[in-house]
């Protein structure tokens, strides 16, 4: 059955229906009209930002989910203290049932639970021991607390490209590297959350998906027309880990070779973690997407191991990411293999590096 997602979806790829087009190009309209203003206001210096204390690193991008902005945090923060740095990382906790400003971990260990933290957070916080996640739609008062309680050295924003509240010394941009813009046209006509000239704010673009070093070209060419001169880095994601979540017991990677699974994610761009199973050899029978963000209920994880049992799967087979928000649910009745990956550029590490070397001296 087609979802309401799945006609947006859709419509962002390939174009809307002759009676969706008037309306969401009416509504796209209102949005480029804010989107502008805001613009405007922060060129003329009626809006300012805030510079914080200590260096800015914000990950983000320009559409709607999809390109692998968590495991490019983890990489960002990984490299911060290979340089000796002491990162923390100021996420907004999009879908928690919290307010306010929350310490998701500090630097000894996890403090709420991945309903209070956010999906995102408290994968970042499990994946990241010793480096303080903070969550908070005011991400000045986040990091204030990132500075002042944990004496971070350096803030990471997470999902940071569109916050112009604050000051940033770094601005990494991500883009899927086939069909990066969908289909060119700002929300909710398409999956843009502001132009494509606003790449001219950014200092490095990531190409994610990109199966070689030169397969950049889509995003290559937006790039070198609203920012020329800023580089594009291919990179791709990669499976690192595997554990079996019934047992929690770590698995060898090899196991996947040739496994016949059920995969299912509730991510951006669930068919870009088939594509990484398959890389990894597995046999994906099928693919089971959710929303993103998207929190399982009990009766879906018993559908998906009904599902996997009539496509002879031997598994079911998910995100980190997913794994996160189906704890303290029913465990299912086959194996539940959980992957984790991790963000490889296939070019242009030392690139990346300088960048980072380069934002914290500077600031």
């Amino acid at each position: 059955m087609t979802t309401a997602r799945d006609r947006v979806v859709h419509g962002w790829e390939h174009g809307f229906s002759s009676a969706e087009t008037p309306l969401v190009a009416t509504l796209a309209g209102g949005y480029r009209c804010l989107i502008g203003t805001r613009d405007w206001l922060y060129a003329r210096g009626m809006l300012k930002s805030r510079r914080l204390s200590r260096p800015v690193v914000a990950v983000g991008n320009l559409t709607v989910g999809g390109t692998g902005k968590t495991p490019a945090v983890m990489a960002a923060v990984e490299t911060l203290i290979e340089l000796g740095h002491r990162p923390a990382v100021v996420s907004r906790g999009y879908g928690r049932r919290t307010d306010g400003v929350r310490i998701v971990a500090d630097t000894a260990a996890i403090r709420v639970e991945p309903e209070d933290a956010g999906d995102e957070p408290f994968l970042l916080a499990r994946r990241l021991p010793g480096v303080p996640v903070i969550v908070g739609a005011n991400r000045a008062d986040a990091a204030a607390i990132a500075i002042d309680r944990f004496d971070a050295t350096v803030i990471v924003l997470d999902d940071g490209f569109q916050h112009r509240t604050l000051a940033k010394d770094l601005e990494i941009v991500m883009a899927r590297a086939h069909g990066p813009w969908g289909n060119g046209r700002l929300l909710p006509a398409g999956p843009l959350r502001e132009p494509l000239d606003a790449l001219a704010r950014a200092h490095l673009v990531i190409a994610t998906g990109a199966r070689h070093a030169d397969d950049t070209e889509e995003v290559a060419a937006a790039v070198a027309r609203y920012a020329p001169g800023v580089p594009v880095l291919p990179a791709a994601h990669v499976a690192t880990e595997c554990w079996d979540a019934r047992r929690m017991a770590p698995m060898p990677l090899e196991a996947l070779r040739n496994a016949r699974v059920l995969a299912f994610a509730g991510i951006g761009t669930p068919s870009g973690f088939a594509r990484t199973l398959a890389d990894a050899g597995a046999d994906v029978a099928d693919l089971v997407a959710f929303g993103d963000h998207h929190w399982y209920g009990a009766r879906e994880i018993a559908v998906l191991a009904e599902r996997a049992q009539a496509f002879g799967a031997e598994a079911l087979v998910t995100t980190e990411k997913d794994w996160v928000r189906l704890l303290g649910r029913a465990v299912p009745p086959v194996p539940l293999w959980v992957v984790s990956v991790r963000l490889e550029l296939l070019d242009g590490a030392a690139v990346w590096r300088e960048a980072f070397t380069r934002a914290c001296s500077s600031a």
